[in-house]
């Protein structure tokens, strides 16, 4: 399962929670403000049922009449959208008695009176005109003081679309101000992210630092909740640091084990001429080269496996060069560093003694070919340091070239040796995850390409 990027999710998370929380609230404050519309609206009808209350008179001839209300010119518009309208009660019911010039031709149809009314003395009614749109109205009985008056029903009705341009203009800027404050949580919530996992890049930064070397734990400060992992990993690479030197030091104890008594078998054996002191020499040369194979493979399997491993890569090739030069004397072979600036601050991710091991047999073998010198190169491309070794001898046969690294297998027959040095080369470098192999040498000669991991 593909766990995906914890920042996403974490952000992705958040937004949406964000965005269901500021939806509801605005559905929230949109209800609220259109209750709030309606009380105004039904506040105003009151007020203006009021006034028709004090304006309504029993006329000479057993007439309502209604006195002018000029409170809001709307009831003087037709169909304007507030109405009134007086019903007669009693014995002879009739519609609109008396209705404002705003209902026109209209008459609006009031359900029955209740017996009784609320304690505020109206009720609030909804309605619809002749138009079908739905109207809020506040209707009350009343009872004129004339004797012959009879009860009236007193109804005063405001089309609901009074509220939809308050509503429109409120819900406008209502959607500007929560999406300024969705966007504004949005780049809160993304720094707030931003910092709160700025400790794992840290310890990532501190992880890359011992894979390559720069450092042999964990180092820094971390939040509290982080600080039980960093003490499970410096705990965890303290174990395999010292478990690696364990195994160091346990194949240190094998090798001096063994070669003290084949020393003193080839001591004896050279004191003696016979054949089978010739054959202890040799089966004691060969076992000595087996238990340095298997020995360097041995540690460079564990130096590959532990953290922290460096070596600089300057001063040893030096120091190899000069043994080399040494050790090749009466042939007087020039061994020479090539461009020793691009070899400043180059490291090798691994053991110091395998690089030693790796360039030691590469370099010698240039040596036993060279006719006057030997070159050593060395560069990084990317993660890797490339090695080259290049001599002016007569080269290496191209059909020769895949075999001469397997093990056992020497090309020159006239030289001592078991054929084991370059098949050391080849395990060690394919233990690192490098690669080894042969070309043609600018020089003439042949020339060994190494290619190991990097550190830094």
């Amino acid at each position: 399962m593909n766990g995906g990027s914890l920042r996403l999710r974490l952000l992705a998370g958040t937004l949406a929670w964000m965005l269901l929380t500021i939806a509801l609230a605005g559905w929230g404050l949109r209800a609220l403000f259109l209750d709030h519309i309606t009380q105004q609206l039904q506040a105003q009808l009151v007020m203006q049922l009021d006034h028709l209350s004090a304006a309504v008179d029993w006329g000479p001839g057993g007439r309502v009449a209604v006195a002018p209300m000029g409170a809001d010119a709307r009831l003087e518009q037709p169909l304007s959208g507030l109405y009134w309208q007086v019903d007669q009660l009693g014995g002879q019911p009739r519609a609109a008695v008396a209705r404002s010039r705003s209902l026109w031709d209209q008459v609006l149809t009031l359900p029955p009176p209740p017996a009784q009314y609320p304690a505020a003395g109206y009720r609030v009614l909804q309605l619809h005109d002749a138009q079908g749109h739905e109207l809020l109205a506040v209707a009350r009985p009343l009872q004129l003081p004339e004797d012959a008056a009879p009860p009236l029903h007193l109804v005063v009705a405001g089309d609901k679309a009074l509220l939809a341009e308050p509503l429109q203009r409120f819900t406008h800027l209502l959607l500007i101000a929560l999406t300024m404050l969705a966007l504004g949580l949005a780049v809160a919530v993304a720094l707030q992210l931003q910092l709160a996992l700025r400790p794992l890049k840290l310890l990532r930064e501190r992880l890359a630092a011992v894979r390559s070397g720069h450092a042999a734990t964990l180092q820094g400060q971390f939040p509290l909740e982080l600080q039980p992992l960093v003490a499970e990993f410096n705990h965890v690479l303290t174990e395999n640091a010292d478990m690696v030197q364990r195994a160091r030091t346990q194949a240190g104890n094998l090798a001096h084990a063994v070669h003290t008594p084949l020393s003193v078998l080839a001591n004896a054996a050279a004191q003696e001429g016979s054949p089978l002191a010739q054959l202890v020499r040799e089966q004691v040369a060969s076992a000595r080269r087996q238990v340095d194979y298997h020995l360097a493979r041995a540690r460079a399997a564990a130096a590959v496996r532990a953290t922290g491993m460096a070596t600089p890569v300057l001063e040893p090739v030096r120091a190899l060069l000069r043994t080399m030069a040494r050790l090749h004397t009466g042939r007087q072979v020039d061994f020479a560093l090539a461009e020793p600036a691009h070899a400043e601050g180059l490291v090798f991710r691994g053991e110091e003694q395998d690089l030693y091991e790796l360039l030691g047999n590469l370099i010698d073998n240039a040596g036993k070919s060279a006719r006057t010198r030997v070159r050593v190169a060395v560069r990084r491309e990317g993660g890797q340091l490339c090695f080259t070794i290049d001599d002016d001898g007569p080269g290496i046969p191209t059909e020769q070239r895949p075999r001469m690294f397997e093990r056992g297998v020497q090309l020159d027959e006239h030289r001592p040796g078991a054929g084991l040095g370059l098949d050391i080369v080849r395990t060690l470098t394919e233990t690192y995850g490098g690669s080894v192999e042969a070309l043609d040498s600018p020089l003439g000669g042949a020339r060994f390409l190494l290619q190991l991991p990097a550190a830094g």
